[in-house]
């Protein structure tokens, strides 16, 4: 039963949960090799793809609107879809991560979109490329994937480099990558960044969505970052970042709270290992796929302290449902209401840091309904709900329509089929640990068999079961 537990954590930690199969077959297999299983399930990219590459974005809208190629609402429409393209973008993602293919590849995709946090709500072409590129290197280098995201459209857009010139350097860009990318608070003085910054003079983008560097408005002057002078350029200042051993602290800390614990005391034995791991991931020439590695093969990541200590984020908690059950929504309404609701739009972080995460996934209203959503999703249910106001007026509309049906169909025959020997007190122990990260007390127990017709077939029973586990405080947890 502790290998099963184990395995579990691993698949809620390291993707977004297991189907019964997927633990049935890990149990034939030392812990080891599932975990070598998960990186080579990953191997493999496929790009996701809503819009062609030659897809316009707003300004070029709006630039044939006044050339006369269109006329107003046309180009109404046309941004109009241009949004929806991002919302099916943001769908199409859920989606992937719910099919279980390249599973650990999506959970640290899903990472690296916190970290390196960015949104584009009107190109999406740009949103799209930003996307393939942190689901392509999500496993990769990790300088490889900082100085590709760097570079990205989307990115120098969302950080204003598009408007960093000389003469008139804008700071912007450069104090986000040392402050939220790479090196953290307090380790990068004011004149640190004023310098860095002129030397991303001349990153930018043309209008076909690719990296330029305009040489002509870039500062060839000389500058001094970190106590080091020269003629630098962008790609010089990325290359100073990683030689600081700060950055591969702070990246590991991030890391460690999202695949460990939220709660790092100072001191502390998480504190010790951090430490290590940063040392590791330094040491490696910052190789993502090792540090997971460690990471995944070591005793203390199986702590019961550790299992069932992180709150489901919204979309592990989405993503997961879908996957435990074979859940597909018939419509995109669903999918993007659970997110607005829950606080955790994919593709429109609240800014440039990211979402806080932990606890704050969690107030009186949003637990309420991430209890209810179980009992909404497999029986259709009516929502009530309304989305909190945050000013996300390019997600509003979804707050309309209050009363949405969640059709969808689910896999109950093959979900069923785990299920289908024992007793009924049996089959509740077997339900709640495969939902549960901790074993149920004796008291739920007790309550949640008094809601079981002992008459009703064994697939009632069970689809009874799975409702009301899925609706404990304790599935929120993984």
């Amino acid at each position: 039963m502790k290998e099963r537990v184990n395995k579990q954590h691993l698949f809620w930690r390291a993707g977004f949960g297991a189907t019964p199969d997927q633990l049935r077959e890990a149990d034939r297999q030392p812990l080891r090799k599932v975990v070598s299983q998960l990186f080579t399930n990953s191997r493999a990219f496929t790009p996701l793809s809503v819009v062609s590459d030659d897809q316009p974005d707003k300004k070029e809208l709006k630039s044939q609107f006044k050339e006369g190629k269109l006329d107003r609402e046309m180009l109404k429409d046309r941004i109009r879809e241009n949004r929806e393209a991002i919302r099916d973008l943001n769908v199409l993602w859920v989606e992937q991560m719910a099919s279980g293919r390249a599973a650990l590849r999506e959970k640290m995709a899903l990472f690296w979109h916190g970290h390196f946090a960015c949104r584009n709500q009107n190109n999406v072409r740009m949103v799209q490329q930003y996307t393939n590129l942190i689901r392509e290197q999500a496993l990769g280098n990790f300088g490889d994937l900082l100085m590709a995201v760097s570079k990205s459209p989307a990115m120098l857009q969302f950080l204003n480099n598009q408007q960093n010139r000389k003469n008139a350097p804008n700071e912007n860009f450069a104090r986000e990558v040392m402050e939220l990318f790479t090196l953290g608070r307090d380790n990068y003085t004011e004149h640190d960044i004023k310098e860095a910054a002129r030397a991303f003079t001349g990153w930018g983008y043309n209008p076909q969505g690719e990296f330029i560097f305009r040489r002509n408005v870039h500062d060839d002057g000389e500058k001094t970052v970190f106590g080091k002078t020269g003629h630098f350029q962008g790609d010089d200042i990325i290359k100073l970042l990683l030689e600081r051993k700060e950055t591969a602290t702070f990246v590991t800390t991030k890391l460690y709270r999202f695949l460990v614990t939220d709660e790092i005391a100072p001191d502390s034995a998480d504190q010790q290992r951090i430490s290590q791991l940063a040392d590791q991931f330094y040491r490696s020439g910052y190789d993502t796929a090792g540090l997971l590695e460690t990471i995944f093969t070591s005793d203390w990541f199986y702590e019961p302290k550790h299992i069932g200590g992180r709150i489901k984020s919204p979309v592990e908690l989405l993503a997961g449902m879908q996957h435990s059950l074979g859940i597909h929504f018939e419509q995109k309404q669903p999918v993007l209401y659970v997110q607005r609701t829950l606080g955790q739009v994919l593709l429109y972080p609240p800014n440039v840091a990211g979402w806080p995460g932990g606890r704050n996934w969690i107030d009186s209203s949003s637990l309420l309904f991430r209890m209810k959503l179980p009992d909404l999703v497999l029986k259709a249910g009516e929502v009530t709900i309304k989305p909190k106001d945050d000013g996300d007026v390019n997600t509003a509309l979804l707050a309309r329509k209050v009363n949405r049906l969640f059709a969808s169909t689910i896999d109950w025959p093959t979900f069923e089929k785990a299920f289908q020997k024992g007793s009924e007190e049996y089959l509740l122990d077997e339900l709640a640990s495969y939902f549960l990260p901790q074993p149920l007390s004796p008291s739920q127990r007790n309550l949640l068999l008094k809601k079981v017709k002992k008459e009703a077939p064994r697939s009632e029973q069970i689809r009874t079961l799975t409702a009301l586990l899925l609706s404990l405080p304790e599935y929120q947890l993984c």
